[in-house]
């Protein structure tokens, strides 16, 4: 059979019809020409499912690091803490240094008292520091066994006991673990709280600490009356001293000048001075009357004259001797003998004022050295505890378990943090 190809034109004219209905268009080219061609639609590509997830060597590795470093420290306290940890009982006191108020005689001795007594601030802070200190270890431990009662859990429970052979210096460090001290400045209060394996003992050392602590109170109230009676008669004898001085230099000059009080020779010239100037006075006035009754050649004109001129010499003749002329037999003058007498008086005034002073602190010492200034006020009585409420196994299993997590997060962020760079 002969195969025919024919093309849509010829098929169309084969038909007896155009090859198109459609008239051609403006210079006889096709419409369907100027039509732009159509774009071919966007392919959207999708990606095979992914499969199945599987655990690799890092991930595997990772999960092995959160076992090492977090679930087994977490394990090992909590099997430590519930397994081999002793209880601990907690016996607590509170105390404060408390001086005695003053009465009327600090009143009266013009608050004397406070330079011989000691303030109460700093003998809180230093009863604060004796608790903590090797001193405090010491009296205790001859009260207490302190090494064989914390001790005798050795070597079972390692963490909350100490090694039999333990020094004073080991000793002095686990005491500050067992017995916590909290001291508030603003009001000097003090609050110990003492731990024990058992609350008979942790109740003793309470007792033995505040029982030091008065015997150290009290050696602070023995120095202080020693040390202030000790102050106050030196301070006495030495005033007694510069008052003898003073007195026997002002008796020294006295001899030595042949005047007693040059004051009061001084006021003596001045009633012979008031004196003159009183009859100068009195002959003025009775030379006007002489004016007024008699004549220019009267002789007793020339008397009153003579009487006003001898006056007002021996008023200017006194004055003089004020500054000039020597009272004493080694040629002083006035001036200089007032500026060494002021002198002496005034040192001796001064050397009484400082001996009555003294004397005043010496009987305020004396009056504190008879009672107990200082003394131990105990606010809080210890405890007898009755269930024991330490070691905290909750808290610290927790604590284990966030610093391991934390530890255990910051690893794992720096390896990948590094894998990330590589």
């Amino acid at each position: 059979m002969e195969r025919t190809d024919k093309t849509p034109a010829s098929r169309d004219t084969a038909a007896g019809g155009p090859a198109s209905d459609k008239p051609p268009g403006k210079n006889g080219q096709n419409p369907q020409s100027d039509k732009k061609p159509a774009t071919k639609p966007s392919v959207v590509e999708i990606r095979p499912v992914a499969g199945q997830a599987r655990m690799k060597r890092r991930h595997w590795g990772l999960v092995a690091s959160f076992l090492a470093v977090v679930l087994l420290p977490v394990s090992a306290a909590a099997i430590y803490m519930w397994g081999f940890a002793e209880d601990q009982y907690a016996s607590t006191t509170g105390f404060t240094v408390r001086q005695e108020e003053g009465g009327s005689a600090s009143a009266l001795m013009g608050g004397l008292a406070d330079f011989v007594g000691a303030g109460t601030g700093s003998n809180a802070e230093v009863l604060y520091e004796f608790i903590q200190s090797q001193d405090i270890v010491n009296k205790i431990a001859e009260r207490v066994d302190l090494i064989g009662h914390y001790s005798q859990n050795w070597p079972a429970d390692p963490a909350f006991s100490i090694w039999p052979g333990a020094t004073i210096e080991d000793l002095v460090w686990y005491w500050k673990r067992m017995v916590r001290v909290s001291f508030d400045q603003s009001t000097g209060l003090i609050e110990v709280q003492v731990r024990a394996f058992d609350g008979a003992t942790a109740q003793r050392i309470a007792k033995a600490i505040i029982a030091a602590s008065q015997e150290m109170i009290n050696n602070l109230n023995e120095t202080a009356r020693r040390d202030s009676l000790r102050y106050a008669e030196r301070d006495l004898a030495e005033a007694v001293e510069r008052l003898k001085s003073a007195r026997e230099a002002l008796t020294a000059f006295r001899v030595r000048t042949q005047i007693v009080d040059p004051e009061a020779d001084i006021q003596g010239r001045m009633v012979v001075l008031n004196n003159l100037q009183q009859q100068l006075a009195q002959a003025l006035v009775d030379y006007d009357l002489l004016l007024l009754s008699t004549d220019a050649g009267d002789p007793r004109r020339q008397q009153a004259e003579r009487r006003i001129s001898v006056i007002r010499e021996r008023i200017r003749e006194e004055r003089k001797s004020f500054s000039t002329d020597s009272v004493t037999a080694s040629g002083q003058d006035y001036p200089t003998l007032m500026a060494e007498y002021e002198s002496l008086r005034v040192d001796r005034e001064f050397a009484e004022q400082t001996y009555r002073a003294a004397l005043t602190a010496l009987e305020a010492a004396r009056s504190n050295a008879a009672r107990q200034s200082l003394y131990l006020a105990t606010y809080i009585q210890p405890t007898a505890p009755q269930e024991a409420e330490y070691p905290n196994r909750f808290m610290l299993v927790g604590l284990v378990a966030l610093f391991a997590l934390m530890a255990w997060a910051i690893m794992a962020l720096i390896y990948y943090s590094l894998r990330d760079r590589a």
